[in-house]
């Protein structure tokens, strides 16, 4: 038994546990090399990433601000058009209306104004045809005494006043 304590010892494990010294040393050298090459590169880049995040979203930000500025002035001017559009829509209502009661107006007086021709022609029919009655009445009775003109009327009383 003596022997495989022994093997157990001899791996390389074993060994590089024994001196944890150096192992620690060498992995934060390896860290340290990391470390400083990443800073390096950083430098001879002349930003770095977390600056660049950084500043990509202030102009995101900035981007998104404007963008919802620009998205209330839209809103704001369709708004406003949209007042506009109703109040031109209301006059316009309300011009219709005052056409619409002056058309019925309109309308009303034509139709009185159609009733008085109306009744105006039946007058006139009712006067032609007593107008005919009479001329027919006329033409059947002739007249009996038919007078003198006025001219000789006049000549003949003065005559009868300077004989007498």
């Amino acid at each position: 038994m003596i022997d495989l304590v022994e093997d157990t010892r001899s791996t390389p494990l074993f060994r590089l546990g024994a001196q944890p010294i150096a192992l620690t040393a060498a992995v934060l050298f390896l860290l340290i090399a990391g470390v400083t090459s990443i800073a390096i590169w950083r430098a001879y880049n002349g930003s770095a990433p977390e600056t660049d995040r950084v500043a990509a979203s202030r102009q995101l930000q900035a981007r998104t601000a404007q963008a919802s500025e620009q998205l209330v002035e839209k809103t704001k001017g369709l708004e406003a058009t949209q007042q506009e559009s109703i109040d031109q829509l209301q006059v316009v209502q309300d011009q219709l209306q005052t056409v619409k009661r002056l058309l019925a107006a309109q309308q009303a007086d034509t139709k009185r104004l159609s009733e008085q021709v109306a009744s105006l022609n039946e007058s006139i029919d009712g006067l032609r045809q007593s107008f005919a009655s009479a001329r027919a009445t006329e033409a059947e009775t002739p007249s009996v005494t038919r007078r003198k003109p006025a001219r000789y009327r006049v000549h003949a009383s003065s005559r009868k006043r300077s004989r007498g």
